[in-house]
């Protein structure tokens, strides 16, 4: 075999090892798309909308963690409003699990850095006086009547109308401004996971299974304008969630304090 007909086949061998290597690769590609698909396939396929009217609508907000050994029971005060009539009216509730227990043995599958940064925001910002668990922040403030199983005093106040449509995987929403400001605005969606349960078997909770709701599986910012904003519904790894719900909710750029929120749920409970 000549020099020229050894370098033709060495040349479609490269193309072939290229091929197969870019093959294996959109596979696996796929396959993640399919696991990060598979939560959120029930809102895919049907279209939700949320309104929260023209009063204040209230978000609470949970900071925890599954290495917390004091974390469940707020955990449990959070979960019973679930058979709340006020939720999605007038309460949307949340989650975040925060990182910085994972180093007391036990790593919160939940939780994310970005969980934990929020919180930081909140004590730089002094709306919170220090980073705790479980931390409650209300409507940007912190509250700390859970411990003595009370409910948050809310005025109802009046607000700008949120709106918000689940169509086809896409997110669109709209702010009706209650002032004359021309400053941009941030929505944030949050995907919520409820009844779901984590055996842990190391650190503070050790031997426990903890059932949780309204856990934040993502959170995810935009920046408008004018008030309005479109974006992809986000998708996440399947976490054997018994029903799914959106959060969302407007802040000023920089201010984490929520001017209005709405959700609901955008899968129906599994039996």
């Amino acid at each position: 075999m000549n020099s020229g007909v050894m370098a033709m086949v060495q040349y479609f061998k490269s193309i072939c090892t290229s091929y197969q290597r870019s093959v294996t690769q959109n596979i696996g590609i796929a396959l993640v798309a399919g696991v990060a698909w598979l939560a959120s396939s029930n809102a895919m396929a049907e279209s939700f909308s949320f309104n929260s009217g023209d009063r204040r609508v209230a978000l609470y907000e949970l900071f925890t963690s599954e290495g917390c050994s004091s974390c469940p029971p707020a955990e449990a005060w959070l979960a019973r409003l679930k058979q709340d009539p006020r939720l999605w009216k007038e309460i949307v509730p949340l989650a975040f699990h925060v990182d910085y227990w994972d180093y007391l043995g036990w790593k919160d599958r939940f939780a994310q850095q970005e969980y934990s940064a929020r919180q930081y925001r909140y004590q730089a910002k002094g709306d919170i006086s220090t980073v705790y668990t479980p931390g409650f922040v209300v409507n940007g403030h912190e509250w700390r009547g859970w411990f003595d199983r009370r409910n948050p005093d809310v005025a109802d106040a009046p607000a700008g109308n949120l709106t918000v449509e689940l169509k086809g995987g896409r997110v669109t929403a709209q702010y009706q401004r209650t002032d004359s400001s021309q400053h941009p605005l941030v929505l944030n969606l949050a995907l919520l996971g409820t009844g779901l349960q984590s055996k842990i078997i190391a650190g503070e909770n050790r031997g426990r299974t903890l059932k949780q709701e309204f856990v934040v599986l993502r959170h995810v910012t935009m920046q408008s304008p004018d008030a309005h904003w479109q974006l992809p519904l986000p998708s996440v790894e399947k976490v054997n969630a018994k029903r799914l719900a959106l959060a969302v909710w407007v802040s000023r750029v920089g201010d984490q304090v929520p001017l209005q929120a709405t959700g609901g749920w955008i899968s129906r409970a599994m039996r």
